[in-house]
């Protein structure tokens, strides 16, 4: 199943790894906020989100990132890429 189909599909949880200042300059609805360079700490709360997991940031560098990290943790993640094009294909769908 594809990033598209999923949102079509609402599939998974949206989280947005974007710092705080960022998310609240604009985000996807109902997406969570759980920055990169808090998710070590934030496993827990991690694990209990409805998976797989739509991880999407500003371009999709860190989301990228976040996936790789996740992944090794056993999360079943992706990554969408850019918040505004995650928002996009959610409106659309």
């Amino acid at each position: 199943m594809t990033v598209e189909e999923m949102l079509k599909n609402n599939t998974g949880t949206i989280v947005d790894v974007r710092t705080p200042a960022e998310f609240q300059g604009g985000h996807v609805a109902g997406s969570r906020n759980i920055p990169l360079q808090e998710l070590n700490q934030r496993m827990d709360e991690i694990k209990s989100l409805g998976q797989p997991l739509l991880l999407c940031c500003a371009s999709g560098n860190r989301s990228g990132m976040a996936t790789h990290m996740l992944s090794q943790e056993g999360i079943e993640c992706y990554n969408a890429g850019s918040w505004l094009e995650v928002n996009h294909m959610q409106v659309n769908s």
